[in-house]
């Protein structure tokens, strides 16, 4: 009797830990690889995190910070990260593996989930300093965002399309949106490029702390970048303290990015979590006010995860 209690007692012990182990098993974590805390990725990052924890179950996400886009790419590559955020033109050089842009080879489990919002390229210099143009940035100091970022990748791009190289201003500083505005506003750079969307908190600080200038990029330099995910857009007046006028600039689309290796299930549910809560992550910063789901695989640089592409075709976004 004693023996039969014993290994009835092992049994059960036995199918408490296979019953633990399964419920471990489907406890799923999900990172969402954002940008710099000064920027739009991060606060619409953490909201989504937060989003996807409440509404996916046995889901446990948090919110990443990064470099942005380039180190997105590559994490999601090697499977460090289940969704990111990334400028267009970055997505496009880590699918094809464009070396000069860093990517030493394609970056091929990369896929779609979402086009989001338009950044837009803001060169932002301080009204008194005699800078009304690109032109005028030779000889300067300038910060240009984390190196290999998707911000100074776009700076690469226009200031080559304008006959600009770093060569020619007298300092290049790769510092992230935060850091650029205080070596600003302590009169330590001449100029920042920081491409973000629209309303963007750290521009938004130094333009209450400083009188600010927005620097136009026009059509014809724009005509010549290499690259379909150039757009030319405007900053609208009065986006930023003292600044009264419509600005031409560059806009580049922003999509969210997971890889192959998440099951369809999880990519699903990421992306029917995204448009059931857009209007809370519209709280989060308002460049997602201008997110919509009838352009969520427009222009898209990477296949779409299957995933995705279930959801769309619920929605009769896509057949």
């Amino acid at each position: 009797m004693a023996l039969k209690n014993w290994l009835i007692g092992v049994a059960t012990s036995a199918m408490l830990v296979v019953s633990g182990s399964a419920l471990a098993q489907k406890a799923q974590f999900v990172t969402v690889l954002t940008g710099g805390q000064s920027g739009v990725y991060y606060p619409v990052g953490v909201a989504l995190a937060q989003h996807y924890a409440e509404n996916i179950a046995n889901v446990r996400a948090t919110a990443q910070v990064t470099k942005a886009s380039a180190e997105n790419m590559n994490l999601l590559q090697a499977g460090r990260g289940e969704i990111g955020f990334s400028l267009a033109d970055t997505v496009e050089d880590a699918w094809n593996g464009r070396e000069e842009a860093g990517f030493k080879a394609k970056l091929d489990k990369l896929r779609g989930v979402s086009r989001l919002y338009n950044n837009y390229v803001h060169i932002i210099v301080n009204a008194e300093s005699g800078i009304d143009s690109l032109d005028d940035l030779k000889g300067k100091r300038i910060s240009v965002g984390a190196a290999r970022s998707g911000t100074e990748l776009n700076a690469r791009a226009i200031f080559k399309a304008a006959g600009l190289e770093y060569g020619d201003f007298s300092k290049v500083e790769y510092l992230s949106f935060g850091e650029s505005v205080e070596l600003m506003k302590n009169r330590q750079i001449d100029a920042t490029l920081q491409s973000a969307g629209l309303g963007v908190a750290s521009i938004r600080d130094l333009a209450s702390a400083v009188k600010i200038k927005v620097i136009p990029i026009s059509k014809e330099v724009l005509a010549k970048i290499d690259s379909q995910a150039y757009v030319a857009d405007v900053i609208p007046a009065n986006t930023y303290d003292g600044q009264s006028e419509d600005v031409p600039t560059a806009a580049i689309p922003n999509y969210l990015v997971t890889h192959s290796g998440v099951s369809d299930d999880l990519a699903y549910e990421m992306t029917k979590v995204l448009y059931e809560k857009l209007d809370n992550l519209k709280n989060a910063h308002n460049a997602i006010n201008a997110m919509d789901i009838k352009q969520a695989v427009t222009g898209m640089p990477v296949p779409l995860h299957p995933g995705a592409e279930k959801f769309y075709k619920e929605k009769g976004i896509i057949e």
